[in-house]
């Protein structure tokens, strides 16, 4: 062990976070549907299978993509050799118009500013290494991805410091939380470097009002620090409030060629907005051209292959099959999340109300035994060991209040989430069967309670009475 680094050594990756408990419980034990329908539904990973037909259907029509062809000449030779880790010119002019096209084109990003990296791991992770020292710290409001913590911390050096939000109201960003996070991060004698969010939510499902956006503009803007914005789920928006991106905010407020534009980053992937998790395709977008020189020497220890650019190049540069996409795959993923919602409530439980993402913020209250976190992890192991379900208890995303879970609902098929839905159903029914079972015994248990509790007292008075008489004769 002498030999090795402490980073290899240290135990600070959070793999032992209940979030990555329950995924090494489901490789164990996963489900299927027909050789192991008992097993564990795998409801904790935010993925999106709903739209795979949709893609498949345009490599089906256009197979030169797939088979290193550009205008049925072979280009695999070019494709094969070294390359630049500046990324394709066409790629980036795609992936670009991509999301701006997301956000109904309210605002254009410059492909001279984008920094391409093996997915949004490595962007966060990249970012942190461009604009944070070690022991200085980001805010992050609660809940959040339980992963940050090792994105963000882990090789970076860098701490996270929360801004506790709470169901009060709907859990948003307040300027009182914000500056209570500060004032926490001094008290630690940290440097607050700025602030990461994810908007759309990961794991509310929600996404941010103007207002919270404005209040963190402010605040950054008044402290001089950085402001994150990490955007992987801005295309899963399917119903009304739409989507703001942060850079929208900054170009109402005129604040283009400001040093709070400078200071604002955008982090964003094609693994959930494509569900492509696989192809490892994420993206750094910055207005600082420094930011963008540094991250992209850093992006050469994680670059996205040649022939993944090349096959996303064509097909993001085909608009009308863009636009297709995702207006069905927000369809699809309104309707799912309907059916999850439609279920919880079918067992007696409810949920944050949401409007995008691949998950639901799941209340779970009223099964605690006790408004504690450890009730809550009693309740999240029953859950995984006894019902076989996977789901993310809010301890692991920092949640400040106990009962609240995260389910996903996209990376399963609508048969597996009914019979989750089935199997959740029937534990509610059995917790709530068996409390109704107690009360009559507890009634009985009082009353002879109070029953021998009389006849103690009567037969204390008796030795009482017997004592003083007693007494008189001595």
């Amino acid at each position: 062990m002498g030999l090795l680094s402490r980073k290899a050594t240290c135990n600070s990756h959070g793999q032992d976070s209940s979030y990555f408990l329950g995924w090494q419980e489901y490789e164990k034990n996963p489900y299927h549907q027909l050789h192991n329908p008992k097993g564990i539904i795998q409801m904790g990973l935010a993925e999106n299978q709903l739209s795979f037909d949709l893609l498949e259907s345009w490599l089906a029509k256009n197979p030169d993509a797939v088979g290193c062809k550009r205008d049925g000449q072979f280009i695999f030779r070019e494709l094969a050799l070294f390359q630049d880790y500046h990324g394709f010119p066409a790629f980036k002019k795609a992936l670009v118009d991509f999301m701006a096209e997301i956000r109904g084109n309210k605002v254009t990003f410059d492909p001279n500013h984008i920094v391409l990296t093996a997915g949004a791991t490595s962007a966060n992770e990249t970012i942190m290494f461009c604009l944070a020292e070690q022991r200085d710290a980001f805010l992050l409001p609660t809940p959040y991805y339980p992963g940050f913590d090792r994105d963000l911390k882990w090789r970076t050096g860098a701490e996270i410091v929360p801004i506790h939000c709470t169901s009060s109201n709907g859990f948003q960003i307040t300027a009182s939380a914000i500056e209570e996070a500060y004032r926490q991060a001094q008290k630690q004698k940290l440097r607050v470097n700025g602030i990461l969010i994810t908007n759309p939510s990961n794991p509310l499902g929600t996404t941010m009002t103007r207002a919270e956006l404005d209040l963190l503009i402010n605040f950054i803007a008044d402290k001089e620090i950085h402001l994150i914005s990490d955007e992987i789920y801005s295309g899963t928006v399917f119903s009304s409030p739409g989507f703001v991106s942060i850079m929208e905010v900054l170009k109402d407020r005129n604040l283009e060629k400001t040093q709070v534009w400078d200071r604002v980053h955008v982090v964003y992937s094609l693994s959930k907005d494509l569900g492509l998790p696989g192809f490892r395709v994420g993206a750094i977008y910055s207005n600082d051209p420094t930011v963008v020189a540094a991250a992209t020497k850093m992006s050469s220890f994680g670059l996205v292959s040649s022939q993944t650019q090349y096959l996303l190049s064509v097909m993001l540069s085909d608009s009308k099959f863009r636009n297709y996409y995702i207006a069905k795959n927000q369809k699809r993923l309104q309707k799912r999340q309907r059916k999850l919602v439609s279920g919880l409530e079918k067992a007696g439980i409810g949920c944050l109300e949401s409007n995008a993402g691949l998950f639901c913020w799941v209340d779970m209250r009223h099964l605690l035994i006790s408004n504690t976190f450890k009730a809550e992890m009693e309740l999240w192991e029953r859950i995984v060991y006894d019902v076989k379900l996977n789901i993310s208890p809010g301890s692991s995303c920092h949640c400040s209040e106990p009962g609240w879970f995260r389910v996903c609902f996209a990376n399963m098929s609508e048969d597996t989430l009914k019979l989750a839905m089935q199997r959740l159903k029937s534990f509610v029914n059995s917790i709530t069967s068996s409390n109704n079972k107690s009360q009559p015994q507890l009634k009985n248990l009082r009353k002879e309670s109070h029953r021998i509790e009389k006849w103690i007292n009567r037969l204390s008075h008796s030795f009482q009475s017997f004592h003083d008489r007693e007494q008189d004769k001595i």
